[in-house]
């Protein structure tokens, strides 16, 4: 359990080093696109450097109830 731990870890690093050479963290995200794809570079982790580039184009958010 430990080593998965320690995998999911690194993935996770890995991911997030690739935002921020990708330079998502310098900007900040005005919208739930912007947090979106920075979410989803970091899940990507280790593909990001295996020609993975995810991106978010368009997302809704939910809207109160009335």
């Amino acid at each position: 359990m430990r080593i998965l731990s320690a995998v999911l870890l690194v993935w996770l690093i890995i991911g997030a080093v690739a935002a921020g050479q990708r330079g998502y963290y310098s900007s900040s995200p005005t919208n739930c696109a912007g947090v979106g794809t920075i979410v989803v570079t970091i899940l990507a982790g280790p593909l990001n450097y295996a020609g993975v580039n995810p991106q978010v184009k368009n997302c809704q958010l939910p809207q109160p109830s009335r």
